[in-house]
């Protein structure tokens, strides 16, 4: 009986499999865990004790069976960071932006020396950045943005040599900037982004050290003081340089990346003074210890400031007389060479009087040499292209004008500014070709230089510009073919399509940001710092993985100029696009609904301003952005009255009405990104604000979508 008991015994034991305990760092993830005390969407739902590791956690990765990265972010996790995350010794990577986390920093977790990544933005963390920040020194990014953060940032700070994104905007940190190598030791340094703290005293005047740096510097909305140190100039030109609203003074530095800047990068500050800025500086009495030269943006002769008497008075300049008797020989010379000019021409390149056919034959060779043209003629297009031949603007454009006009074309859509055609070429090649209208021989020379300008734009959202022909009967502009049509198709369908397939939110990201991204090359990076002026999602065409090309750049002036009859920047403000009978799905002028009812992308000052701003186009941008997330006409049809679609959110917002009322129902399946779409929401109302001087730059806002898709890796 005993040894039967014992058999039994064992056997049971041989049926039981081993339990085996979790290892240490799946049991800190568990106090990580304990310590969020809400999460509504089941984040950590399969974080068990009863696991082997935490390899296969949700939002957990391991490398050798060690935890390397926590990554969850926009979870309405509700809780605190516990000291113990300070154990797990080969963690890399935290990613716990948008969540509702509070509580200050553990200390302990920068114990973890081999940390990478610190990404927190969006919370309710508040208290210190510890000291022992500085003992990081493979830290690459760090993003504690829109949290409650405050006091100084850690000397030991500087100390994190491997440092590229250091962002710390909207928190409420203050005190001085480390004064003890800022800009010497953070060489590494690519984004800075200090907005919106209470930080003050002078800028680290090293500053000009962070060669690195891409994209925006942001020290913007602080208190700041002092004057903006010369080194400022030294950061690569691409920079863009935010110092508004703090307390700078002086004359600002126009050297370096600090030159052409616009006023938004210096304003707020009242003490500052000289260009771009309309506050001049005053110039110091002579001998004091500042002179002209202490101000850069005058010129070097600038007119002494004495009284004018004794040896002053030789620089004083000409005097009245003197100007007014060149003023008069210049006319006398201009008149003289007038008439000799006009002698020349009637002599040498005079019409047939005699209304002769073969009159134009004979004296084609003289009006050849000489350049000049009759009414109704072209002139020459340039010095080394031959008259009515196509004119590259690529040195990859490998076909000729009669290889274009032989080629398949189908009509794509009509416009206000001409017919657009899809060509195919005989080596199966296909371009976009638009024809603008008749006439405007005479302003050849305007035409071209514009259009070699626009020519000259290389960038992979905006619609590149191969080749122009130019003649008295035709005028076309060679562009390459976007496939996917326009967004406005993406967005509302077309009448009498069959199919539609609605945009997927990820989709609509990235076409956001592809739009921004290329405002953002016109504005900042263009060789004039360009205007689109005439932004609507017609304008946007889609290319064969949904990415954005921005196109018609420059378009109403040229057809202006080609003298087409085009309606101008202004008449376009309230005329539609009239749409071709047979337009097909790949139409670059497909016209909605909202065009015919108005054009609702138009900033409000370009009623009564007629200049156009980049301001502009931010708010038609911010339009776009709605219509995108809403899925509606920029102009909406309420009974028998109209409403724009910025007066329309706007009434949502006072009304509180819930997110899915606002939704594009499309997106009904894409409820689980609403955090990101509220964002874009924020983003699109501080685009149309009413006031132009109030909205964002394109560089913030690229860099704001950037944030809010950022990969959860």
């Amino acid at each position: 009986m005993l040894h039967l008991l014992s058999f039994l015994f064992l056997l049971c034991n041989s049926l039981v499999a081993p339990v085996t305990p979790l290892n240490i760092e799946g049991s800190v993830l568990l106090t990580l865990k304990n310590s969020i005390t809400k999460d509504p969407e089941g984040s950590m739902s399969n974080w068990n004790s009863s696991d082997e590791n935490p390899c296969s956690w949700n939002g957990v990765t391991c490398k050798d069976q060690s935890v390397v990265s926590i990554s969850i972010p926009m979870k309405k996790l509700y809780g605190f960071l516990p000291s113990a995350l300070g154990s797990l010794s080969q963690l890399r990577h935290v990613n716990f932006r948008n969540n509702n986390l509070f509580g200050n920093l553990p200390s302990e977790l920068f114990e973890v020396q081999g940390l990478q990544s610190l990404v927190l933005y969006g919370n309710s963390l508040s208290g210190y950045v510890p000291n022992e920040i500085g003992k990081l020194r493979y830290l690459q990014t760090l993003d504690l943005s829109q949290n409650f953060f405050n006091g100084s940032l850690p000397a030991t700070l500087v100390q994190c040599k491997r440092l590229k994104a250091l962002v710390l905007s909207h928190n409420n940190f203050s005190g001085t900037l480390p004064d003890d190598g800022f800009g010497s030791k953070l060489l590494s340094l690519e984004k800075l982004d200090l907005s919106f703290n209470q930080l003050n005293g002078s800028i680290p005047s090293d500053i000009g050290n962070l060669s690195s740096l891409q994209g925006t510097v942001d020290l913007s909305h602080n208190h700041f003081s002092g004057s903006i140190p010369p080194s400022f100039g030294n950061l690569p030109e691409k920079v863009y340089i935010d110092l508004s609203y703090n307390s700078l003074s002086g004359p600002i530095p126009l050297i370096g990346a600090l030159m052409n800047r616009g006023p938004t990068a210096f304003i707020g500050n009242s003490g500052l003074c000289g260009p771009p800025l309309k506050n001049p500086c005053a110039l110091d009495s002579p001998g004091s210890a500042s002179s002209p030269s202490s101000f850069p943006f005058l010129p070097g002769n600038y007119p002494s400031q004495g009284n004018g008497s004794g040896k002053n008075e030789k620089n004083k300049g000409l005097s009245k007389g003197a100007v007014v008797a060149i003023i008069v020989g210049d006319v006398i010379g201009i008149c003289i060479l007038g008439l000799l000019f006009s002698y020349f021409y009637s002599r040498v390149c005079g019409f047939n009087q005699d209304g002769d056919e073969g009159g134009i034959e004979k004296e084609a060779g003289v009006r050849e040499k000489c350049l000049c043209f009759r009414k109704g003629e072209s002139e020459t297009l340039s010095d080394h292209v031959e008259q009515y031949d196509l004119v590259p603007l690529d040195t990859q454009v490998a076909f000729d004008l009669d290889e274009l006009l032989k080629a398949s074309a189908f009509v794509l859509g009509k416009s206000g500014i001409g017919i657009v055609y899809r060509v195919v070429l005989e080596d199966g090649l296909t371009l976009a070709v638009r024809r603008l209208g008749e006439g405007g021989s005479q302003r050849f020379k305007e035409f071209q230089t514009e259009i070699e300008a626009i020519g000259k734009l290389r960038h992979p959202n905006i619609v590149t510009l191969r080749a122009y022909y130019w003649s008295v009967d035709e005028k076309l502009l060679i562009y390459d073919y976007i496939p996917n049509g326009s967004l406005d198709t993406a967005i509302h369908g077309k009448a009498g399509l069959v199919t539609f397939t609605p945009l997927s939110w990820s989709d609509r990201m990235k076409i956001m940001k592809g739009i921004a991204k290329g405002l953002v090359y016109l504005h900042e990076f263009s060789p004039k710092k360009y205007v689109h002026g005439d932004l609507k999602p017609s304008k946007i065409l889609l290319g064969h993985n949904m990415e954005p090309h921005i196109s018609d750049f420059g378009l109403g002036r040229l057809a202006n100029i080609a003298g087409g009859g085009s309606p101008t920047l202004q008449s376009n403000r309230v005329a539609a696009e009239k749409p071709q009978e047979k337009q097909n799905s790949l139409s670059a002028e497909v016209t909605s609904t909202a065009n015919i009812l108005g054009n609702g992308y138009q900033a409000p000052e370009t009623l009564k301003v007629v200049k156009p701003s980049q301001n502009w186009d931010v708010y038609s941008y911010g339009v776009i952005l709605l219509e995108m997330t809403t899925g509606r006409l920029p102009i909406i049809q309420l009974g028998n009255s109209e409403m724009d679609l910025v007066q329309w959110i706007q009434f949502c917002i006072d009304d509180k009405k819930p997110l899915s009322d606002v939704l594009d129902p499309y997106l009904a399946d894409d409820l689980d990104r609403e955090d990101e779409i509220i964002a874009v929401l924020k983003i699109a109302i501080a685009c149309v604000n009413s006031s132009p001087e109030k909205r964002p730059i394109m560089r913030h806002v690229l860099d704001v979508l950037d944030r809010v898709s950022l990969s959860t890796d």
